[in-house]
């Protein structure tokens, strides 16, 4: 019998997540699954289910929904207490039942649809007050509410007539895997993906990822998914803003808040206006509201609606808030980019000209092969997850083979190849105590075979494996039957009569997790640390203490000189580190937002290690006398490492003449009406330093008519306003804002009938 504990301490602590989010004015859809997938360990779901007896997951099994029900009766349990339904006053308007699981239900057979409506008919006994969907189940029973996930769902209909469309994961980006490149998604296609969800009827969309975050801990998925999950969402790892895309996305979200009086009182009316053109209209007596899409992947248009004419950019949607005037265009962004870099720091007063963490360090060696006094011996191999119960990365699988000095090896000195097959995740191959090879699988195909040539000695030889996991399997049909560790064969090859030695079925010792793991290491305790830093020694804890960098600034450690590994920071894990897994060097071509996205179409860091910056919160640390501990399978320096704090390094703005006025303009209203004034609104740039006691220190560059290049590489087209940079100069520098009006009029005409932009570098100090 299994007893059943939760824990809801300091970063779990649900009810107060819950009211911190209901005081920023905001709603919660709380999505309690309880399989979530996210990328997390095993789905989210706790390891402990997979032993109950008899248990059979995401199925019409008894002991499975049991448990199911436990959990989801306990959080709306906690949400009624606290009065958090919006049934009860609260902010929670939305809760969901299972997850994408008719993405898979067919694996399950009829048992599927069974569970499925047990499922709703179980979530909806709750009585919450407020309705219940199911993402990615186009069969939900009502009244559950089947939802689409993806990039685009602007196509999608919900299974009845008198269910919303209702978007419940809108990608931003991508989840970066160890030996990947970084996945990004055009801010220009989030626009346009959203332009048209409500465009086409759409009611309710959210965004995955809209805050990245940092998997902390043992807590990733996949396997081999990065402990980064920044996502390239629209806040990033670090809670700041990503931009233009956060900025890009705020326009449109209040260019459709102008919409909303005709968009809630309407079904649009959808009219083509030429190949791969239609406008929507949501028209009542007294508002209306258009959406003019071109779809095409390639070619602008220009396009007549209700008697004017309008320029539309390829794959753009534009929002015209009356029917008249355009409020934004999803490819023309007036929001402000910045170029932000991770800087070394130095994290001690006796340290100013140094970027290394401290070279106070010191180390425990951890011991190869079995050390634990709870070894065990089992006759063959077995499977790591059902041995380790996930309570630790490591098992060690150790046998010892006695060379008799006779045995017919085919070469000299007892050489041979040993014969590893593994279902993964990593291994770590030690003879007679020292390292003579590594595998590792990766997202796609987590087992792997590994012949390793060895050198075995006469007398008695120790072979020590340790296999490691890297993040359980959180995805699919039956995933939680996917095994790891070494199945095997594990054989010796390579004899002059041509047989091999099979280690597999024989008696193995078996030791789950580490020596430094039962001891407490991570914590920074024990008496066992020595003085020193030994560089590139596989199976070595190292420790050292640190001031925290001073300011503000976000904080990640430079991982730069390390193998693979954990580290955790005052006792606190912040998560598995692996910068010597490089991404491959190809797929990070030059990327257009034109046109469908997928995950593997916008790639950079292609041929650079796959993530080398961790996250460190700030909240973590003390002024001084922090403690870091690292633990290195493979081997590293320590010394290397360094803190970086997240700085500014560039605000840029390109905004053309063509492009629509700034949201702020339509704050009082619709700016394009007649008003006292003569002088018709001009689009503006609008530069802002983040921090209050920042101001406008240079003007790196400036140029009004034909700028070519981005943020960060911009140069001067084929005509260019002499007086840009000076204009720029003086409306700019010494104050925290800077708001241009982009027109002939402020800068002069350098190339007539042209239509200009305007381009900005500057830096805040």
């Amino acid at each position: 019998m299994f007893n059943t504990q939760y824990d809801f301490e300091g970063r779990k602590d649900l009810v107060h997540f819950v009211k911190l989010v209901a005081d920023a004015g905001l709603y919660v859809h709380l999505r309690i699954g309880p399989y979530v997938c996210a990328e997390w360990n095993y789905g989210g779901f706790p390891l402990w289910l997979h032993f109950i007896p008899g248990i059979e997951l995401r199925t019409d099994n008894e002991p499975f929904k049991a448990e199911m029900k436990r959990f989801t009766a306990k959080i709306v349990s906690m949400m009624k207490d606290e009065n958090l339904y919006a049934s009860q006053g609260g902010p929670i308007i939305l809760s969901q039942i299972e997850n994408e699981y008719g993405n898979i239900d067919s694996s399950y057979g009829p048992a599927a649809k069974s569970y499925i409506k047990w499922a709703a008919s179980m979530a909806t006994s709750l009585n919450t007050g407020v309705p219940w969907v199911m993402c990615q189940q186009r069969d939900a029973p009502d009244p559950i509410i089947d939802t689409c996930n993806g990039f685009y769902c602007d196509g999608y209909k919900p299974n009845a007539e008198n269910k919303p469309t209702m978007w419940t994961e809108n990608w931003t980006g991508w989840f970066l895997s160890f030996g990947g490149a970084v996945p990004y998604r055009p801010v220009e296609d989030i626009a346009f993906a959203v332009a048209r969800f409500y465009q086409r009827g759409g009611t309710f969309q959210n965004y995955y990822m809209y805050h990245g975050g940092t998997n902390f801990g043992r807590t990733t998925g996949g396997p081999f998914i990065a402990t980064s999950y920044d996502y390239d969402a629209p806040l990033d790892e670090y809670g700041a803003p990503r931009q233009p895309k956060w900025g890009h996305l705020k326009d449109l979200h209040k260019a459709i808040k102008l919409c909303e009086d005709a968009l809630v009182a309407t079904d649009p009316t959808t009219t083509s206006l030429g190949q791969n053109l239609e406008a929507s209209v949501y028209k009542t007596s007294s508002t209306c509201a258009a959406f003019l899409a071109n779809v095409d992947t390639k070619n602008d248009a220009n396009v007549n609606f209700n008697g004017n004419s309008y320029h539309l950019p390829a794959w753009s949607v534009s929002i015209l808030s009356d029917c008249k005037n355009v409020a934004f265009n999803t490819a023309k962004i007036n929001s402000m980019a910045t170029i932000k870099r991770f800087v070394a720091t130095s994290v001690r007063d006796d340290l100013s000209d140094s970027k290394a963490i401290s070279s106070q360090w010191s180390y425990v060696s951890e011991p190869v092969g079995i050390s634990s006094n709870d070894a065990f011996n089992r006759l063959g191999l077995v499977e790591q997850i059902n041995t380790t119960a996930d309570q630790s990365d490591y098992l060690w699988y150790s046998i010892s083979t006695d060379i008799k000095g006779n045995e017919p090896f085919l070469h000299d000195g007892f050489q041979t190849t040993l014969h590893v097959k593994s279902l993964g995740h990593v291994l770590h191959l030690f003879i007679n105590g020292h390292l003579q090879g590594s595998a590792i699988g990766n997202a796609g195909h987590p087992d792997f075979t590994k012949d390793v040539s060895v050198v075995l000695k006469p007398g008695k030889n120790t072979l020590d494996l340790l296999s490691l996991t890297v993040g359980l399997q959180n995805y699919g049909a039956f995933f939680d039957k996917t095994g790891a560790g070494i199945t095997g064969p594990v054989e010796l090859e390579g004899l002059k009569n041509g047989s091999n030695v099979d280690l597999s079925s024989q008696r193995w010792t078996y030791q789950i997790g580490l020596k430094g793991e039962s001891l407490g290491l991570n914590t920074g305790g024990s008496s066992l640390w020595v003085s020193g830093s030994p560089k590139n020694q596989p199976l070595t804890w190292y420790k050292t203490s640190f001031d925290a960098p001073s300011g503000d600034s976000p904080i990640a450690i430079d991982f730069t000189g390390m193998g693979k590994g954990e580290a955790w920071v005052n006792g606190q894990s912040i998560g598995r580190y692996w910068p010597s897994y490089i991404a491959p060097t190809g797929g990070c071509s030059a990327c257009s937002y034109k046109g469908p996205y997928s995950s593997n179409k916008c790639l950079k860091n292609c041929g650079k290690p796959s993530q080398k910056l961790y996250h460190v919160p700030r909240s973590w640390l003390k002024p001084s006398g922090n403690v870091l501990v690292l633990f290195e399978e493979i081997g590293g320096d320590p010394t290397k490492i360094s803190f970086t704090t997240q700085e500014l390094e560039s605000l840029c703005a390109q905004v053309s003449e063509s492009h629509p006025l700034p949201m702020e303009a339509w704050s009082q209203g619709n700016p394009n009406r007649k008003s006292k004034s003569k002088s018709t609104p001009k689009p503006r740039i609008l530069l802002e330093c983040p921090h209050p006691n920042q101001v406008i220190s240079a003007i790196k560059f400036a140029s009004f008519g034909t700028p070519q290049g981005k943020c960060g590489s911009y140069s001067h087209g084929y005509c260019s306003s002499p007086n840009a940079l000076s204009i720029l100069q003086m409306a700019c520098i010494g104050s925290r804002t800077c708001n241009i009006e982009v027109s002939s009029a402020a800068f002069g005409d350098p190339c007539l009938g042209v239509v200009k932009s305007l381009a900005v570098e500057a830096s805040c100090a």
